[in-house]
Protein backbone atom coordinates (compact mmCIF):
# COMPACT_ATOMS: atom_id res chain seq x y z
CA UNK A 1 0.00 0.00 0.00
CA UNK A 2 1.53 3.40 -0.76
CA UNK A 3 1.46 5.51 2.47
CA UNK A 4 1.50 8.26 0.79
CA UNK A 5 -1.77 8.49 -0.95
CA UNK A 6 -1.40 10.15 -4.02
CA UNK A 7 -2.20 9.18 -7.63
CA UNK A 8 0.67 7.47 -8.68
CA UNK A 9 -0.16 7.82 -12.58
CA UNK A 10 -0.11 11.56 -12.48
CA UNK A 11 2.98 13.01 -14.69
CA UNK A 12 4.91 15.33 -12.82
CA UNK A 13 5.70 18.67 -14.61
CA UNK A 14 9.20 19.84 -14.73
CA UNK A 15 10.42 22.35 -12.08
CA UNK A 16 10.69 21.67 -7.78
CA UNK A 17 8.47 19.15 -7.19
CA UNK A 18 4.99 20.10 -4.99
CA UNK A 19 6.23 21.08 -1.20
CA UNK A 20 2.92 19.11 0.02
CA UNK A 21 4.33 15.63 -1.89
CA UNK A 22 7.27 16.44 -0.41
CA UNK A 23 6.08 17.08 3.06
CA UNK A 24 4.09 13.83 3.00
CA UNK A 25 7.19 12.03 2.19
CA UNK A 26 9.04 13.63 5.24
CA UNK A 27 6.78 12.85 7.72
CA UNK A 28 7.53 9.59 6.90
CA UNK A 29 10.88 9.25 7.35
CA UNK A 30 13.21 8.16 10.60
CA UNK A 31 15.56 10.16 11.90
CA UNK A 32 18.17 9.35 14.59
CA UNK A 33 19.30 11.57 17.81
CA UNK A 34 21.94 13.15 15.80
CA UNK A 35 20.06 14.89 13.19
CA UNK A 36 19.70 18.51 13.99
CA UNK A 37 18.21 19.42 10.50
CA UNK A 38 16.77 17.04 8.45
CA UNK A 39 14.76 16.76 5.18
CA UNK A 40 12.59 20.18 5.17
CA UNK A 41 10.76 22.40 2.88
CA UNK A 42 12.80 25.98 2.82
CA UNK A 43 15.93 24.96 5.19
CA UNK A 44 18.89 24.79 3.04
CA UNK A 45 20.85 21.63 3.73
CA UNK A 46 20.87 19.10 6.80
CA UNK A 47 23.04 19.53 9.72
CA UNK A 48 24.53 16.62 12.11
CA UNK A 49 26.08 16.75 15.51
CA UNK A 50 29.37 15.31 15.31
CA UNK A 51 32.30 15.27 17.94
CA UNK A 52 31.02 18.79 19.75
CA UNK A 53 30.09 20.90 16.25
CA UNK A 54 27.84 20.83 13.49
CA UNK A 55 28.32 19.27 10.06
CA UNK A 56 26.46 20.89 7.65
CA UNK A 57 25.31 18.28 4.40
CA UNK A 58 24.41 19.71 0.94
CA UNK A 59 23.45 18.21 -2.42
CA UNK A 60 22.37 20.14 -5.00
CA UNK A 61 22.09 19.02 -8.65
CA UNK A 62 22.97 21.44 -11.97
CA UNK A 63 20.63 20.74 -14.49
CA UNK A 64 19.37 24.17 -16.23
CA UNK A 65 22.41 24.65 -18.30
CA UNK A 66 25.30 22.84 -19.06
CA UNK A 67 27.75 25.55 -19.16
CA UNK A 68 30.45 26.02 -16.60
CA UNK A 69 29.60 22.77 -14.93
CA UNK A 70 32.51 22.64 -12.45
CA UNK A 71 31.56 26.55 -11.35
CA UNK A 72 27.78 26.00 -10.67
CA UNK A 73 28.28 22.62 -8.82
CA UNK A 74 30.91 23.86 -6.39
CA UNK A 75 29.56 27.67 -5.99
CA UNK A 76 25.80 26.23 -5.55
CA UNK A 77 26.34 23.60 -3.12
CA UNK A 78 28.92 26.18 -1.35
CA UNK A 79 25.98 28.47 -0.81
CA UNK A 80 23.68 26.99 0.53
CA UNK A 81 25.75 25.22 3.59
CA UNK A 82 27.02 28.98 4.25
CA UNK A 83 23.28 30.23 4.45
CA UNK A 84 23.53 27.68 7.21
CA UNK A 85 26.47 30.18 8.81
CA UNK A 86 28.65 26.90 8.42
CA UNK A 87 32.22 26.88 6.08
CA UNK A 88 32.08 24.95 3.30
CA UNK A 89 34.79 22.55 3.46
CA UNK A 90 34.99 18.97 1.20
CA UNK A 91 33.23 18.40 -2.23
CA UNK A 92 32.40 15.00 -3.77
CA UNK A 93 31.01 15.83 -7.41
CA UNK A 94 28.70 13.28 -9.61
CA UNK A 95 28.66 14.07 -13.79
CA UNK A 96 27.04 12.38 -16.16
CA UNK A 97 27.66 12.29 -19.37
CA UNK A 98 25.56 11.83 -22.39
CA UNK A 99 27.11 9.82 -25.62
CA UNK A 100 28.47 10.74 -28.80
CA UNK A 101 27.57 14.69 -27.80
CA UNK A 102 30.77 15.14 -25.01
CA UNK A 103 34.35 15.69 -26.03
CA UNK A 104 37.96 15.75 -24.44
CA UNK A 105 37.93 19.05 -24.30
CA UNK A 106 34.72 19.65 -22.32
CA UNK A 107 36.33 17.41 -19.57
CA UNK A 108 39.06 19.74 -19.41
CA UNK A 109 37.15 22.41 -18.87
CA UNK A 110 34.95 20.92 -16.16
CA UNK A 111 37.99 20.00 -14.67
CA UNK A 112 39.55 23.57 -14.67
CA UNK A 113 36.40 25.26 -13.38
CA UNK A 114 36.03 22.89 -10.59
CA UNK A 115 39.61 23.63 -9.47
CA UNK A 116 39.63 27.15 -9.13
CA UNK A 117 36.00 27.27 -7.57
CA UNK A 118 37.63 24.90 -5.24
CA UNK A 119 40.75 27.14 -4.75
CA UNK A 120 38.63 30.22 -4.50
CA UNK A 121 36.82 28.56 -1.88
CA UNK A 122 39.40 26.53 -0.05
CA UNK A 123 37.64 23.73 -0.71
CA UNK A 124 39.04 20.02 -0.78
CA UNK A 125 37.38 17.71 -3.55
CA UNK A 126 37.27 13.97 -1.37
CA UNK A 127 35.83 12.35 -4.24
CA UNK A 128 32.66 11.49 -6.79
CA UNK A 129 31.87 9.62 -9.73
CA UNK A 130 31.93 10.18 -13.64
CA UNK A 131 30.10 8.46 -16.57
CA UNK A 132 29.27 8.42 -20.01
CA UNK A 133 26.02 7.49 -20.22
CA UNK A 134 22.77 6.88 -22.81
CA UNK A 135 20.22 7.83 -19.64
CA UNK A 136 21.06 11.39 -20.16
CA UNK A 137 20.70 13.91 -23.31
CA UNK A 138 23.02 16.61 -21.48
CA UNK A 139 26.06 16.92 -18.80
CA UNK A 140 24.17 16.76 -15.50
CA UNK A 141 26.87 17.65 -12.14
CA UNK A 142 25.21 16.54 -8.66
CA UNK A 143 27.62 18.09 -5.84
CA UNK A 144 27.51 17.48 -2.62
CA UNK A 145 29.42 20.27 -0.08
CA UNK A 146 30.00 19.25 3.65
CA UNK A 147 30.84 22.29 6.01
CA UNK A 148 31.37 22.75 9.83
CA UNK A 149 29.55 25.25 12.32
CA UNK A 150 30.36 25.52 15.93
CA UNK A 151 27.03 24.81 17.43
CA UNK A 152 25.79 28.54 18.79
CA UNK A 153 26.53 29.52 15.08
CA UNK A 154 24.12 27.89 13.41
CA UNK A 155 21.46 29.96 11.46
CA UNK A 156 18.58 28.60 9.82
CA UNK A 157 15.53 29.48 7.03
CA UNK A 158 13.18 29.11 9.98
CA UNK A 159 14.74 31.70 12.32
CA UNK A 160 13.13 34.78 10.63
CA UNK A 161 11.11 36.37 13.23
CA UNK A 162 7.87 39.00 13.01
CA UNK A 163 9.19 42.50 12.61
CA UNK A 164 12.49 41.53 11.04
CA UNK A 165 14.18 43.56 8.32
CA UNK A 166 14.89 41.86 5.24
CA UNK A 167 18.15 42.75 2.93
CA UNK A 168 19.14 41.88 -0.35
CA UNK A 169 22.83 40.92 -1.45
CA UNK A 170 23.83 42.30 -4.79
CA UNK A 171 20.68 41.96 -6.96
CA UNK A 172 18.66 39.36 -8.93
CA UNK A 173 18.84 37.29 -11.22
CA UNK A 174 22.26 36.91 -11.59
CA UNK A 175 22.44 33.18 -12.25
CA UNK A 176 19.87 33.20 -14.58
CA UNK A 177 20.82 36.10 -16.71
CA UNK A 178 23.78 34.43 -17.43
CA UNK A 179 22.03 30.96 -18.02
CA UNK A 180 19.64 32.91 -20.77
CA UNK A 181 22.89 34.62 -22.21
CA UNK A 182 24.59 31.45 -22.51
CA UNK A 183 21.73 29.79 -23.69
CA UNK A 184 20.58 32.56 -26.42
CA UNK A 185 23.73 34.47 -27.61
CA UNK A 186 23.52 34.04 -30.83
CA UNK A 187 19.84 34.95 -30.91
CA UNK A 188 21.02 38.43 -28.52
CA UNK A 189 23.51 39.30 -30.97
CA UNK A 190 20.89 41.53 -33.11
CA UNK A 191 18.99 42.72 -29.99
CA UNK A 192 21.83 43.50 -27.34
CA UNK A 193 24.85 45.47 -27.99
CA UNK A 194 28.16 43.99 -27.71
CA UNK A 195 29.10 45.05 -23.89
CA UNK A 196 26.01 44.49 -22.79
CA UNK A 197 26.62 40.90 -23.82
CA UNK A 198 29.95 40.73 -22.30
CA UNK A 199 28.69 41.93 -19.04
CA UNK A 200 25.92 39.67 -19.31
CA UNK A 201 28.78 36.64 -19.72
CA UNK A 202 30.47 38.21 -16.55
CA UNK A 203 27.82 37.88 -14.56
CA UNK A 204 29.11 34.58 -13.23
CA UNK A 205 32.33 36.00 -12.09
CA UNK A 206 31.28 39.66 -11.55
CA UNK A 207 29.43 40.27 -9.11
CA UNK A 208 29.42 35.81 -9.19
CA UNK A 209 27.17 33.55 -7.74
CA UNK A 210 28.78 32.61 -4.94
CA UNK A 211 27.58 34.25 -1.76
CA UNK A 212 29.76 32.40 0.83
CA UNK A 213 31.86 35.63 1.79
CA UNK A 214 28.41 37.73 2.44
CA UNK A 215 27.02 34.77 4.76
CA UNK A 216 30.04 34.05 6.42
CA UNK A 217 31.17 38.05 7.29
CA UNK A 218 27.47 38.80 8.41
CA UNK A 219 27.15 35.55 10.95
CA UNK A 220 30.60 36.29 11.84
CA UNK A 221 30.04 40.33 12.91
CA UNK A 222 26.11 40.68 13.96
CA UNK A 223 23.36 38.80 14.84
CA UNK A 224 21.08 36.97 11.92
CA UNK A 225 17.72 35.39 12.47
CA UNK A 226 17.68 33.52 9.32
CA UNK A 227 19.48 33.50 5.79
CA UNK A 228 18.45 31.95 2.60
CA UNK A 229 19.75 31.26 -0.87
CA UNK A 230 16.91 32.03 -3.68
CA UNK A 231 17.98 30.07 -6.34
CA UNK A 232 15.05 28.04 -8.75
CA UNK A 233 12.39 30.16 -8.78
CA UNK A 234 14.13 33.22 -8.25
CA UNK A 235 13.57 35.83 -5.14
CA UNK A 236 9.82 34.95 -5.10
CA UNK A 237 10.60 31.19 -4.28
CA UNK A 238 12.81 32.22 -1.68
CA UNK A 239 11.16 34.49 0.23
CA UNK A 240 8.12 31.84 -0.13
CA UNK A 241 10.44 29.51 1.26
CA UNK A 242 11.84 31.33 4.07
CA UNK A 243 7.75 32.40 5.27
CA UNK A 244 6.57 28.57 4.92
CA UNK A 245 9.85 27.68 7.20
CA UNK A 246 9.60 30.24 10.07
CA UNK A 247 5.68 30.22 9.94
CA UNK A 248 5.29 34.56 9.04
CA UNK A 249 4.34 36.29 6.60
CA UNK A 250 6.85 38.90 4.06
CA UNK A 251 6.35 42.32 2.50
CA UNK A 252 8.34 43.51 0.28
CA UNK A 253 8.34 46.73 -1.92
CA UNK A 254 9.21 46.34 -5.38
CA UNK A 255 10.97 49.30 -5.92
CA UNK A 256 13.44 48.67 -3.09
CA UNK A 257 14.10 45.01 -5.04
CA UNK A 258 17.96 45.58 -7.04
CA UNK A 259 16.99 44.05 -10.50
CA UNK A 260 20.22 44.20 -12.47
CA UNK A 261 19.91 46.17 -15.70
CA UNK A 262 21.07 42.63 -17.56
CA UNK A 263 18.21 41.33 -16.12
CA UNK A 264 15.64 43.64 -17.08
CA UNK A 265 16.83 43.66 -20.60
CA UNK A 266 16.35 39.92 -20.77
CA UNK A 267 13.37 39.57 -19.14
CA UNK A 268 11.50 42.34 -21.81
CA UNK A 269 13.39 40.45 -24.83
CA UNK A 270 11.38 36.91 -23.58
CA UNK A 271 8.65 38.67 -21.45
CA UNK A 272 9.99 36.74 -18.25
CA UNK A 273 9.34 38.10 -14.44
CA UNK A 274 12.54 38.74 -12.90
CA UNK A 275 11.27 37.91 -9.11
CA UNK A 276 10.74 34.08 -10.79
CA UNK A 277 14.07 33.73 -11.96
CA UNK A 278 16.93 31.65 -11.02
CA UNK A 279 18.66 34.23 -8.30
CA UNK A 280 21.84 32.28 -7.29
CA UNK A 281 24.59 35.37 -5.90
CA UNK A 282 21.78 36.46 -4.40
CA UNK A 283 21.74 36.33 -0.52
CA UNK A 284 18.61 36.92 1.76
CA UNK A 285 18.97 38.02 5.43
CA UNK A 286 16.26 38.61 7.89
CA UNK A 287 17.45 40.24 11.20
CA UNK A 288 16.39 43.00 13.36
CA UNK A 289 16.24 46.19 12.75
CA UNK A 290 19.84 47.52 14.89
CA UNK A 291 21.70 44.91 13.44
CA UNK A 292 20.64 45.87 10.06
CA UNK A 293 21.71 48.83 9.98
CA UNK A 294 24.92 47.48 11.26
CA UNK A 295 25.14 44.69 8.69
CA UNK A 296 24.58 47.54 5.88
CA UNK A 297 27.50 49.77 7.27
CA UNK A 298 29.61 46.97 7.02
CA UNK A 299 28.62 45.39 3.82
CA UNK A 300 29.29 49.09 2.28
CA UNK A 301 32.77 49.46 3.93
CA UNK A 302 33.43 45.81 2.18
CA UNK A 303 32.50 46.77 -1.36
CA UNK A 304 29.57 44.38 -1.37
CA UNK A 305 25.72 45.83 -2.39
CA UNK A 306 22.91 45.63 -0.30
CA UNK A 307 19.51 46.85 0.05
CA UNK A 308 16.43 46.80 2.55
CA UNK A 309 13.82 45.09 0.47
CA UNK A 310 11.30 44.91 3.05
CA UNK A 311 9.68 43.15 6.40
CA UNK A 312 8.88 40.08 7.68
CA UNK A 313 5.29 40.24 9.03
CA UNK A 314 2.90 37.81 10.70
CA UNK A 315 1.81 34.57 9.23
CA UNK A 316 -2.25 35.79 8.65
CA UNK A 317 -0.49 39.12 6.76
CA UNK A 318 0.82 36.61 4.20
CA UNK A 319 2.97 37.11 1.49
CA UNK A 320 2.91 41.05 -0.38
CA UNK A 321 5.05 42.53 -3.30
CA UNK A 322 3.97 46.53 -2.72
CA UNK A 323 3.77 48.75 -5.34
CA UNK A 324 2.80 52.49 -4.99
CA UNK A 325 -0.19 52.23 -2.65
CA UNK A 326 -0.98 48.66 -3.97
CA UNK A 327 -0.46 45.19 -2.20
CA UNK A 328 -0.42 42.33 -4.64
CA UNK A 329 -0.60 38.98 -3.12
CA UNK A 330 2.38 36.31 -4.28
CA UNK A 331 2.71 32.13 -4.07
CA UNK A 332 6.33 30.21 -5.34
CA UNK A 333 4.99 28.24 -8.46
CA UNK A 334 7.34 25.01 -8.80
CA UNK A 335 8.29 26.30 -12.05
CA UNK A 336 11.57 28.76 -13.03
CA UNK A 337 10.63 31.65 -15.44
CA UNK A 338 13.90 29.86 -17.34
CA UNK A 339 11.48 27.14 -18.08
CA UNK A 340 9.55 29.22 -20.47
CA UNK A 341 12.16 29.31 -22.88
CA UNK A 342 14.60 26.46 -22.38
Amino acid sequence: MNPLKYDSEQVLPSGKINPEILQKFFSLLPFDKTVIVGPQIGEDAAVIEFEGKYLVVKTDPITLTSQNLGWYAVNINANDVACMGATPCWFLLTILLPQKKVTRTFLNDTFSQLLSASKELKVTLVGGHIEVTSRVSEPIAIGQMIGKVSKDKLIRTSGAKVGDVILLTKGIAIEGTNVIYQGKKEELKGKVSASLLKSMENLLYTPGISVVKEALLANEKVKVHCMHDPTEGGLKAGLWEIAYASGTGIRVKREKIPILRETKILCDIYKLDPLGLLASGALILTLDSEEAKKLLNLYQKEGIKCASIGEVVSKKEGLSIVEGSKNYPFSAGCRDELSKIF
